[in-house]
């Protein structure tokens, strides 16, 4: 039986590589492509395909957030990372979001089907460079003091910021969404006051810090 594979990467060219490489391997089928995390939660939920191969910064929806809604509704939809970006703060955010796997995107293609195959049968797979990075944070945890609980962002708050950091206004975020400006503004606050910020520019800053967006993304939207 072959893997049913969504590829989620808002870069056309790299998708279309993946695919014909993947139409080449008798055992893998991709059912479906998403330029952004949205369509792939969407898509996720539709083709209920065996992986979803994931990249990591994109538009509207990112692919941490992503990965966490399709494990969410589709718990036996496996994720596996494939990004340009491979340091800690990517590769722990999206294991903890639920992804089973993590790839460089200049992994070679017979080890992005070995991933693959691993990921579909239950397993996690990480690059050699990335298990070194979750070892390292195993280690640092288990020695260091608890931090001070932070509040956390809920998960509509975590995609209202990554819009706003991306130049959406709260019109077109509320129309996005489906839901009021006001709700939008309301959510908009209690991120600033969460996050000790003062503006969209901090804001902006601070989505671009942590790898919510990147500076390719931020003020693209309509």
């Amino acid at each position: 039986m072959k893997i049913r594979i969504l590829i989620a990467d808002n870069h056309t060219l790299f998708c279309e590589g993946l695919r014909t490489l993947a139409q080449k391997d008798p055992g893998l089928e991709v059912v479906g492509e998403a330029a952004d995390g949205r369509a792939a939660v969407a898509l996720a939920a539709r083709l209920k395909p065996d992986v979803v191969l994931m990249d990591v910064v994109m538009p509207e929806l990112n692919g941490l957030e992503a990965t966490r809604q399709i494990r969410a509704e589709n718990p036996g939809v496996r994720v596996l990372a494939l990004s340009m970006h491979v340091d800690k703060r990517y590769v722990l955010g999206m294991l903890e979001a639920g992804a089973s796997g993590y790839l460089a995107k200049d992994s070679p293609f017979e080890e992005v089907a070995r991933a693959l195959r691993a990921v579909a049968a239950g397993q996690v797979y990480l690059a050699p460079g990335v298990a070194g990075l979750v070892v390292e944070d195993y280690a640092r945890r288990a020695s260091a003091v608890p931090p001070t609980p932070a509040r956390p962002l809920s998960p509509r708050e975590r995609e209202i910021l990554q819009l706003l950091a991306e130049g959406w206004s709260a019109r077109k975020v509320a129309e996005r969404l489906h839901v009021s400006v006001k709700t939008v503004e309301t959510h908009r606050r209690n991120i600033l006051a969460k996050l000790d910020l003062d503006g969209i520019a901090s804001l902006t800053r601070y989505a671009l810090r942590e790898g919510i967006t990147s500076l390719d993304l931020s003020k693209t939207g309509p």
